[in-house]
């Protein structure tokens, strides 16, 4: 047996055990309508991410009057909604419409907690650099986003505990996404209903080993991965991505001198800065809860840079861009340009998460500026020049000397993960030679 991570493994197994027998009535309701302007806030006493202390139910109104003896078949447009079905979850207490779903209930799997078992962060608070400093190691990686001039850091050593923040940037309001299983760290914009956004929790479920979550408001399904709803109300809806990137804390401090940085105080209790999924990050593993099919053109768990344009898909091995540390590609006859630059810790590697090892950042590009096709090579320093006017480039697509100082390229939506992960949503992608 391998051993590399079996304490997470235990950690869902006694959770599990403990969800199991865990008394329905002392379970705090929750009013769908106010989760906007109210948060539900869950008791800061777990230690674990796979430790709540409670998980919220639906009002009645929202749940139709269902209870722990009601059969969600009653519920919807169908009459039973899961009939010839291996279902490995729980439809307990859910006012989800699963009459509605774009994907087969038999690819879900249950994660081991019950709904935001793994707390979202909905009251998300921040700190400036100096206060940050004193908790964020250089090599830790970060998701910077960026929105009208809004610049705040989320810390992996936070997110690896909570999976989710509600959060508004720049006036608008997102959400922050990390799912450890599939290394995938995603933003989107949050829709609203009725002028009220979306607030979006853990469903306990995973789907290709990819975090499943859920908005409060709805109470349909949505794939982390892609964005898209899949079960419920909002089935077919898809999230609009906000391109980011997972950077160093020193790139990030550096680049946005005055960023805020969320805050180690969530209102829970957690050992930020630890990795409770040790020795997931390698190449030889397999990933954890997953039953898909696999694509053998590279191992499972091999990094990859994944990125989609114009309805084509492409995925650049990370050894591969590593070796060049830029790689210029057309796709759908349009230039893009991918960078990589040394010195991210991988977060699911170590005990802690500025102890994994150096898997860098990636950034993905239009490479065309002012009418030029421009093609990039790497410097020693951890910038890239182009080949036309010799401008020297930075992580972030931008300009910081030469004739085009000041210019900006487009950033692509791109995903950092595992093999297994993009070849199960993106079956039909190239990969790049």
């Amino acid at each position: 047996m391998n051993y590399r991570y079996l304490g997470f493994i235990l950690f869902v197994l006694a959770f599990s055990l403990a969800a199991c027998n865990a008394s329905p009535e002392a379970t705090p309701s929750m009013d769908v309508e106010m989760e906007a302007a109210e948060p539900v806030e869950l008791a800061a006493t777990a230690t674990s991410p796979l430790e709540p202390a409670a998980e919220p139910t639906p009002t009645d109104a929202a749940a139709v009057g269902a209870d722990e003896t009601t059969s969600h078949s009653e519920v919807g447009e169908c009459v039973d909604p899961f009939e010839g079905t291996n279902v490995r979850f729980s439809t307990v207490a859910w006012a989800t419409n699963f009459c509605k779903h774009s994907v087969p209930y038999d690819e879900f799997l249950s994660g081991g907690p019950p709904r935001d078992g793994i707390p979202p962060i909905d009251d998300p608070k921040f700190v400036d650099i100096a206060a940050a400093e004193e908790w964020l190691d250089e090599v830790e990686p970060v998701i910077a986003v960026e929105i009208n001039d809004d610049a705040r850091a989320y810390p992996l050593q936070i997110l690896i505990w909570h999976e989710i923040v509600n959060d508004e940037v720049g006036g608008q309001p997102v959400v922050v996404t990390f799912c450890p299983l599939c290394n995938t760290a995603l933003v989107f914009h949050r829709p609203s209903i009725g002028n009220i956004p979306l607030t979006f929790g853990t469903t306990g479920n995973l789907r290709n080993s990819d975090l499943v979550m859920w908005d409060r408001q709805t109470e349909s399904w949505w794939q982390q991965f892609s964005g898209e709803a899949i079960v419920g109300d909002m089935t077919g809806t898809q999230l609009e991505f906000v391109p980011t990137g997972l950077i160093s804390w020193a790139d990030f401090k550096d680049r946005y001198p005055e960023g805020e940085v969320l805050s180690q105080d969530t209102g829970f209790v957690r050992r930020y800065g630890s990795n409770p999924y040790i020795g997931y990050d390698n190449v030889n593993e397999f990933p954890f809860l997953y039953s898909g099919d696999l694509d053998d053109r590279l191992p499972p768990m091999a990094r990859v840079l994944g990125f989609q344009l114009e309805g084509a898909s492409l995925a650049i091995s990370l050894d591969k861009l590593i070796e060049s540390q830029t790689v210029n590609v057309v796709l759908n006859e349009i230039p893009v340009v991918a960078f990589w630059k040394a010195g991210t810790s991988s977060a699911v590697e170590a005990a802690t998460l500025a102890g994994g090892r150096d898997v860098g950042t990636t950034g993905v590009f239009l490479s065309t500026v002012d009418g030029q096709v421009l093609t990039f090579s790497a410097n020693n320093d951890g910038t890239f020049s182009d080949d036309v006017t010799g401008s020297v480039w930075n992580i972030f697509g931008e300009a910081i000397a030469g004739d085009l100082s000041g210019k900006k390229m487009m950033r692509l939506q791109h995903h950092d993960t595992f093999w297994f992960a993009w070849a199960a949503f993106v079956p039909e992608a190239v990969l790049s030679e």
